[in-house]
């Protein structure tokens, strides 16, 4: 059974360990600064000794896609190569660092934030099909706004293509492999998805036409960046809303059927993700964000976004309805990352709602006993990495506290945790552009009084 601090192999890429930074929002944008804003947000994981560092969302167009303010695109090769100085950064820590690339499609700023539609009158979104009737119904009652502009099926080769042009300037950046974003709501899920795709051209009508867009980009990338490591998230849109609301939606069965097929088309790692049709809580689960609603800095920000001081109470209350539905969950992708490794031969990677040393064992396989976590939930590894994403927010240089260094005086003890609450007041700012810290003050001593006793230092 492996540990957390076992290397592994993805795509040929030597990884020095198992334990991974999920991808997060950096709000680095593609200004003078962007370099040093994400050195300064991906560096310290880093540091602190993750075997993996994914950078978050970043788009293949320099027009439209953005699901959130300040996401950073990856278009221009002149932008790209300058993240050279980002990349050696994490290789001089002895870490491996994968792009994530996106396109937000219906779920782009031109769909919700207010400001930029004003500002923007002509900006339509890509659409894989015509909006879902449930989706046209909250344009019509004015929550949200769309224009879509459907793909044709050239226009499908031609997004692919920009998928491989991007992933190209990553590899020539230093970049040690590519992620697609093929969850959270994105146009590759939309692509996946039944809800979202009707189409009767190659790319849709049967589950393994709906995947025929990931198999293009895998093309386009293997074609135009050679034989870099190539992952994907995997969705399973099981908390969508029930029948008669959604009734086509992707079940865990159909997700542990995508991974075998992109398997054998050549995918070199998934991460199965349990998410929802529309973009809501179900892939940040935890408690109402009451804190960032609250924040009087951040309300001409949120009025912006969402259109005025109602809009933002209305969204505020559906944000606290969501946080029920939605509660926190230990590693709530478990059973999903299960049933796919029990079917496939490449490494499957878990994310969501881990957050101690001992949960970490117990998925990897290399502990069977019940802890602070709770008791296992099946027989064997669940994955072969874990990662996590809010908890380095509260925590830049957590993994020094859950890695075991060479040479130190004993292993690290399964009562280990990071300090995140899954509070959600590090994400809801986040439609403002604000970047993505802690901002809960409690969290904040605890991480302060670490930093003195010297948690953080790597021997």
């Amino acid at each position: 059974m492996a540990t957390l601090e076992d290397p592994i192999e993805i795509g040929g890429v030597r990884i020095p360990n198992r334990l991974y930074r999920a991808p997060l929002l950096e709000c680095a944008g593609n200004g003078s600064d962007a370099v040093d804003t994400l050195i300064e947000d991906l560096e310290p994981a880093a540091a602190s000794g993750v075997g993996l560092v994914f950078q978050g969302a970043t788009i293949v167009r320099g027009d439209g896609g953005c699901a959130a303010p300040g996401m950073t695109r990856v278009h221009d090769p002149a932008f790209v190569s300058r993240l050279s100085r980002l990349t050696d950064r994490i290789h001089d820590h002895g870490s491996r660092i994968f792009l994530q690339l996106e396109h937000g499609g219906l779920r782009s700023m031109e769909t919700w934030h207010a400001e930029r539609r004003r500002g923007n009158p002509d900006l339509e979104q890509l659409a894989v099909s015509r909006p879902p009737w449930q989706l046209r119904l909250l344009d019509r009652l004015g929550f949200l706004s769309f224009d879509p502009h459907v793909l044709s099926t050239e226009e499908v080769y031609d997004l692919a293509a920009d998928f491989g042009r991007s992933a190209a300037y990553a590899v020539e950046a230093g970049y040690d492999g590519i992620h697609l974003s093929g969850a959270n709501m994105g146009i590759v899920q939309q692509f996946c998805s039944p809800f979202y795709n009707r189409r009767d051209d190659e790319f849709g009508g049967s589950p393994g036409a709906r995947l025929e867009f990931l198999a293009l980009v895998h093309d386009e990338i293997r074609d135009r960046a050679g034989t870099v490591p190539l992952i994907t998230k995997i969705p399973a849109e099981t908390p969508a809303p029930p029948a008669p609301v959604v009734r086509r939606k992707l079940s865990l069965g159909d997700g542990v059927e995508a991974a075998r097929r992109l398997e054998r088309i050549g995918y070199d790692a998934v991460v199965p993700v349990r998410a929802s049709v529309v973009w809501d809580m179900s892939i940040v689960r935890g408690e109402y964000p009451k804190r960032a609603w609250e924040n009087e800095a951040l309300r001409e920000g949120y009025d912006a976004a969402f259109g005025g001081p109602w809009r933002r109470r209305l969204t505020a209350l559906g944000n606290r309805l969501e946080s029920v539905v939605y509660d926190f969950e230990p590693a709530w992708n478990e059973g999903f990352c299960r049933r796919v490794r029990e079917r496939v031969s490449i490494p499957v990677l878990a994310e969501g709602g881990i957050r101690g040393r001992g949960e970490m064992d117990r998925l990897l396989g290399s502990s069977g006993t019940e802890g602070v976590d709770g008791p296992p939930t099946g027989d064997g590894p669940a994955c072969d990495m874990v990662g996590m994403a809010r908890p380095f927010y509260a925590e830049p240089r957590l993994a020094a506290r859950l890695l075991e260094e060479r040479g130190s005086s004993g292993p690290v003890g399964p009562d280990e945790r990071a300090l995140c609450e899954s509070c959600n007041n590090c994400t809801v700012p986040q439609v403002t552009g604000a970047p993505g810290i802690c901002r809960t003050p409690s969290v904040l001593r605890e991480r302060g009084k670490l930093e003195r006793d010297g948690a953080y230092e790597r021997s």
